[in-house]
């Protein structure tokens, strides 16, 4: 069997991956979850791509997460009356509260946070375009914010503003956030990812939104606010998983900023038992190039060192030339990256103590498969919480999560190392050892283990118990007696509780 690349890759749906048998060839190519950017497109189109993307995974014997990405309160300028204006560096250019959407000119632009002059200081630098223009406030009269052009270049419609070091105070969630959560429920959204969130009140309002709408899907933070690093452990302890968002949140604490918060936000995420993303820009030359440069093969490398559960590409696979091309180039350099130790030394909760059963049984295991020459781990799981906590463990050896439950098995997709298999407990009849043949039948058959090869089964007794992990078993394949009616308390050595 070929092997699977561990860290997961996002791909944003757009109009360059609409085009017939493209979604099959970025299936192919190694796209796990897809993710549909609320900023852009109407429901329908979200809607025909969630329907598309999990009819052609199901074709591909795949299961593909999708993600539903909030637009959030973007602060733009609002339109040119010729679509863009060149800045000159030095020169004066005024952000006008009420100049009309569509008549901006070469000295001034209306914006769509209408509170903006009321929120910034004299002396405040504003950045333009992910920080491609700069803007120093020099006075502030009335509704006009009038600037000097400290960094100019051209200057298009709908450009994002961000004062650098943050505190503009537009809430997380718009008025149409909060209606695209009742959208994102009803297509049965896997993940909400929440933009621009400044506290762990703005996360728990969306999931109760989302719940109250009728879905289950899993909360994302997108890490993308200066405010949000100063409260990131309650922002992440809210959330199901974070998302690095890299463009905004370089802009607001500066790009020399940028690198060590990653790392130490991948470092918290694991400790915390949450997926995280890791997004921008990250192939951003093949929008239009075969090849990604360089420097964007150390980035996503890097990426994968550091522990990110995902690289997740946006304009590359919603707007570029060729979808699929991009994501195997990335496929590629995961599997490269992954080749190294690094990838593959954990000590993570090595001094720390466990708090539930089924933790306990995951990180077990972890240990057990790292020290046996363990082939493979497979999980028998209602919710997708113990493959979860084995996945916090840098390990080379897949992850399998067994589960009955469809959204489990989506959810999983975004976890690193871990790959959803659908499998029906409730047909044994509670007996443990035609359990565990029929586990490793699984296996067999998608070429993963041979005869002779150890797995490691960890479950629980109570099936459709969601936290009921108790269990961990090693099992040496081709070593399970015909007779299925062995009480699992006899003893086989090469079955070991």
């Amino acid at each position: 069997m070929k092997q699977q690349k561990r860290t997961k890759i996002v791909a944003t749906l757009g109009p360059a991956s609409d085009k017939p048998g493209m979604l099959d060839k970025m299936i192919r190519a190694g796209m796990d979850v897809v993710r549909l950017n609320f900023s852009h497109g109407g429901y329908e189109d979200h809607k025909h791509r969630a329907d598309m993307v999990r009819e052609r995974a199901r074709a591909n014997g795949r299961q593909i997460g999708v993600i539903a990405d909030l637009q959030g309160p973007k602060i733009r300028i609002a339109s040119f009356k010729n679509k863009k204006v060149f800045l000159a560096e030095g020169g004066a250019f005024t952000l006008d509260m009420s100049c009309p959407d569509d008549g901006g000119d070469e000295e001034r632009v209306g914006v769509t946070y209408k509170t903006l002059a009321q929120e910034v200081f004299t002396d405040d630098e504003l950045l333009l375009d992910d920080g491609r223009i700069v803007l120093k406030v020099k006075e502030i009269e009335g509704d006009e914010i009038r600037c000097k052009i400290t960094a100019g270049g051209d200057l298009s419609n709908s450009k994002g503003i961000n004062r650098k070091g943050g505190g503009l105070s537009a809430a997380a969630l718009t008025e149409k956030d909060k209606q695209d959560i009742k959208y994102a429920a009803m297509i049965d959204a896997d993940y909400l990812a929440i933009s621009f969130p400044r506290s762990a009140a703005d996360v728990h309002l969306a999931r109760r939104l989302l719940r109250e709408a009728g879905g289950s899907g899993g909360i994302i933070a997108k890490i993308e606010r200066a405010e949000a690093m100063e409260d990131l452990e309650n922002i992440m302890m809210a959330s199901d998983a974070v998302m690095i968002a890299r463009g905004d949140l370089g802009v607001e604490i500066g790009d020399e900023a940028l690198p060590p918060a990653q790392k130490d936000i991948i470092n918290k995420a694991r400790d915390m038992k949450l997926a995280v993303i890791t997004a921008t820009q990250m192939m951003e030359s093949m929008i239009s190039n075969p090849i990604p440069t360089r420097a964007e093969v150390f980035d996503v490398a890097n990426a994968v060192f550091d522990g990110t559960d995902a690289v997740m590409l946006s304009a590359e696979t919603a707007a570029g030339k060729h979808p699929d091309v991009v994501i195997g180039a990335m496929t590629r350099i995961c599997g490269g990256a992954e080749k190294q130790t690094i990838t593959k030394r954990s000590s993570h909760r090595l001094d720390t103590s466990f708090l539930n059963i089924d933790e306990a049984v995951a990180m077990s295991a972890m240990y057990a498969a790292n020290h046996l020459h363990v082939k493979a781990i497979a999980s028998l799981t209602e919710s997708g919480s113990t493959p979860l906590w084995m996945s916090r463990i840098r390990s080379g050896i897949p992850i399998y999560a067994l589960s009955c439950n469809i959204a489990t098995r989506r959810k999983v997709t975004l976890y690193r190392g871990v790959y959803p298999i659908s499998f029906d407990m409730n047909i044994d009849d509670g007996n443990p050892i035609e359990t565990n043949r029929r586990v490793i039948n699984e296996l067999r058959a998608s070429g993963t283990v041979t005869e002779g090869d150890y797995v490691i089964i960890a479950k629980g007794d109570r099936i459709g118990v969601a936290g009921g992990t108790n269990t961990m078993q090693i099992v040496r394949v081709g070593s399970i007696p015909e007779n299925t009616d062995i009480s699992p308390d006899s003893d086989n050595e090469d079955i070991a509780n």
